[in-house]
């Protein structure tokens, strides 16, 4: 009798603990808004993981001026996987964010974002320290993830798309204004710079939205960013390829020796009238070369406009000025009562690598694109691609470029 009484009697106890932690509001929630994040009750503490596969094949040919300008290609297709990422980011006690992002793409890992930043500082806004992209090229900025073709418009051989270094941005006039400005130092993968002596990037951008209308899904966005450059092995170099990341590059400045400074200035807008948007930029690199009894200063430069337009109706979503533009999500899913987003793409670029005795050659790309976004999550990209090239040594032609990407992201 004893023995049942303590039975019951610790089964009692059990339950009721069971009960009063029930009752109890658990301090953190999961949940999926197209990746998981982990919320704390007051949003003190806030954690998002996840990652990104992009898995693309190419197809190539080239006309016979090609063929005997650069040699036949070596293979008439390709595939890689472009990105193949993993990444965790989160917020401390409402005010301090980090984020690490690693790619695992092409057998070798590489750093992408890793940083310690805080926000909600008084005038300042906010500050970043690690390895972050530089305030410069609104393409650039724009994730992976939601670029409307497969590859930017703009090289990253004109500036490297992140460096190690501290960033400070803040918004003004209900986000109308917005300015960012940093200090880096050119990083390898893994963010590391140890002999950096002289080395320095200083890079600023402001930005402006001259339309922000949400209800009739209207925006206008404008933008200048201007870098110095000072690189500490005095080398500078810029290679370009079609806009395939599977295909040869074709032109270079080759790599100018005794360059004392590189200035970089760039312009960039935005339109978005519900399906519609356009977008477009210049950049214009001015390199100073000194060496002993010559000095010369030479000029590439590169410029992109693009058009693209929804046929089953979504908009594209603008987040903010560092990060442009965000996730597209389909009025209806793919098999869940509808056919996805569909979305048609064109685009034109110009690359100009020939100044004074440099020459690099001139490229120019028409890309066609068709998106189709079965979720939020989940995309194919078709691209088609028609090359220019001219080299005023080797001479030139045309190549082209079929190529899809699957990409899911999470």
């Amino acid at each position: 009798m004893l023995r049942l009484l303590l039975i019951y009697t610790l089964i009692g106890l059990w339950s009721t603990k069971t009960i009063s932690q029930e009752k109890e509001p658990n301090p953190f929630t999961i949940k999926w808004d197209n990746g998981f994040e982990v919320d704390s009750k007051y949003n003190n503490f806030k954690l998002k993981f996840g990652g990104r596969i992009h898995l693309d094949h190419a197809y190539f040919s080239q006309n016979d001026d090609l063929d005997v300008a650069f040699g036949e290609l070596e293979s008439n297709d390709g595939t890689e996987f472009r990105r193949v990422r993993f990444f965790m980011s989160g917020v401390i006690y409402k005010n301090v964010e980090f984020k690490l992002d690693v790619d695992f793409a092409g057998g070798a890992s590489r750093l992408k974002d890793a940083y310690i930043g805080v926000k909600n500082i008084p005038i300042i806004g906010r500050v970043r320290v690690g390895h972050i992209k530089e305030p410069l090229r609104f393409d650039a900025l724009t994730s992976g993830k939601y670029i409307t073709f497969m590859e930017r418009a703009i090289p990253a051989d004109l500036a490297n798309e992140r460096n190690n270094g501290i960033l400070l941005m803040n918004d003004f006039l209900d986000n109308k204004l917005s300015v960012q400005t940093g200090v880096f130092r050119n990083a390898d993968d893994f963010g590391n710079d140890k002999e950096a002596a002289k080395d320095i990037a200083i890079t600023s951008r402001i930005t402006t939205l001259a339309i922000n209308n949400e209800e009739k899904k209207q925006l206008l966005h404008f933008g200048f960013s201007y870098s110095y450059r000072k690189p500490d092995k005095e080398e500078y170099i810029i290679s370009v390829r079609p806009k395939s990341h599977l295909a040869k590059k074709y032109i270079s400045t080759g790599l100018i020796l005794g360059v004392e400074t590189v200035n970089i200035i760039n312009f960039e807008t935005a339109f978005t009238s519900g399906p519609l948007t356009l977008q477009g930029e210049y950049l214009g690199s001015s390199v100073k070369q000194e060496l002993p009894n010559f000095s010369e200063t030479y000029s590439f430069s590169n410029y992109y406009g693009q058009v693209s337009y929804f046929l089953t109706g979504e908009h594209r979503k603008y987040k903010n000025s560092y990060a442009t533009f965000g996730r597209l999500n389909p009025k209806n899913n793919f098999m869940n009562g509808g056919s996805g987003a569909w979305e048609l793409a064109l685009r034109y670029t110009h690359t100009d690598l020939n100044s004074k005795s440099i020459n690099g050659g001139e490229q120019g790309d028409i890309t066609f694109g068709t998106n189709w976004y079965l979720n939020p999550a989940t995309r194919i990209m078709f691209n088609y691609v028609w090359t220019d090239i001219n080299h005023k040594d080797t001479g030139g032609g045309n190549l082209n470029v079929f190529e899809i990407r699957f990409q899911i992201d999470f």
